[in-house]
């Protein structure tokens, strides 16, 4: 019999979806029925998703300053409240858990209006928009990189990291295995949804600056937007290399654990899973992230000696060809940041959620929780 439904809320993009995911997994196996709430651009991500249903509410983003498009937003947004207060009546969930995004304002504005236990995760170092709305209504707030002092809402803020999901855990248990000279080196590339288009025009140049003898050994797997996907696969064939082009991997997880190197965008997600694995990285924060969460979030697994950070306007093809034609000849120092980053790695932080979210939905305050797990 289960012990009651937790409807989770989460924008629809991977940063977010992701630790829904992971959160879910973990409840569901605590005896809890699970309902995700989202937006259409989720689809991809939620077929593995563990939940009894999926439902969609309707909401908007408001970033216009347009009288007109701020009014149809906020209807927009007042009809996802009223949609979301239906739903949350029908299901009764214990709890409302949102994970950012603005599909997750109609889905926990009802649940607070109505008195139900609601609660945050926020995955970046920096709190987004849609969670700083929402901050002063939930009960608590669960941190990927938020600290539990010095803000305005560290009084609620748990440091419980971000929870990665099962692949990721899995793939952890592999070690990482330095490439040596003259063997084949794996390189993984990808931006998330908005920003591999840099990586697109980018790499394939850097990739042709190299020697025949590095460029040989290369075995590239890269994530491409659709639009880029000709042009990128022209030049793969023009250099003769061994590579994987897609927009999206199902099977990212084994692709990060084979990598000898990562070069990619440093979203939370993108952030935390890299640590739990322990690979090193060269981090690009995408520069135009509204709150510039994504430069914090890298200055984190900087900070530990896991990563390499370098913003977008001094990394050019030439850096990039040096930096691979260096480190592939320098398997120890490869070696000494994957150690780094695995230190770094949180991969207890779903077990750590899934506590947070049974105390605040049995009715317990932060400080409490806090208190049972000194």
């Amino acid at each position: 019999m289960s012990k009651g439904i937790v409807l989770l809320a989460a924008g629809g993009t991977g940063g977010h979806v992701f630790p829904a995911e992971a959160l879910a997994f973990k409840l569901k196996e605590r005896g809890y029925s699970v309902h995700l709430v989202t937006d259409s651009r989720a689809e991809r991500f939620a077929g593995k998703f563990p939940a009894e249903e999926i439902h969609v509410v309707p909401s908007a983003t408001i970033g216009s300053k347009n009288p007109v498009a701020v009014a149809r937003s906020l209807w927009t947004l007042w009809s996802g409240m009223r949609a979301a207060k239906k739903l949350i009546q029908r299901l009764k969930p214990v709890i409302v858990v949102g994970f950012g995004g603005y599909p997750t304002v109609p889905p926990l504005l009802a649940a607070t209006r109505l008195g139900i236990a609601s609660m945050l995760h926020e995955q970046n170092a920096v709190m987004g928009r849609a969670n700083k709305a929402l901050a002063p209504r939930v009960k608590a707030i669960a941190g990927g990189f938020l600290q539990e002092s010095g803000d305005v809402f560290s009084d609620k803020t748990v440091a419980t990291g971000n929870p990665v999901r099962p692949a990721i855990l899995a793939a952890a248990e592999q070690p990482y295995h330095p490439s040596h000279p003259g063997e084949p080196f794996n390189l993984v590339v990808f931006g998330g949804s908005q920003g591999a288009q840099y990586f697109s025009k980018a790499m394939p140049t850097a990739i042709s600056l190299l020697d025949d003898e590095l460029r040989a050994r290369l075995r590239v797997t890269q994530q491409v937007r659709p639009e880029d996907m000709e042009m990128v696969r022209g030049c793969v064939a023009q250099l003769q290399m061994g590579a994987d082009i897609a927009p999206f991997f199902n099977d990212m997880a084994e692709r990060l654990a084979k990598a000898h190197l990562v070069i990619c965008r440093s979203g939370a997600s993108t952030v935390s899973e890299i640590s739990v694995i322990g690979r090193p990285a060269v981090l690009v924060p995408y520069p135009h992230a509204l709150d510039h969460d994504q430069a914090a979030n890298a200055a984190a697994l900087a900070a530990t000696g896991g990563a390499k950070v370098i913003v977008q306007s001094e990394l050019s093809p030439e850096r990039i060809a040096s930096i691979l034609s260096h480190v592939m000849n320098d398997p120890e120092k490869l070696s000494h940041m994957a150690a780094a980053a695995k230190l770094a790695g949180k991969p207890d932080a779903a077990n750590l959620l899934a506590d947070m979210v049974e105390a605040i939905a049995a009715g317990k305050t932060v400080s409490e929780f806090k208190r049972t797990r000194a």
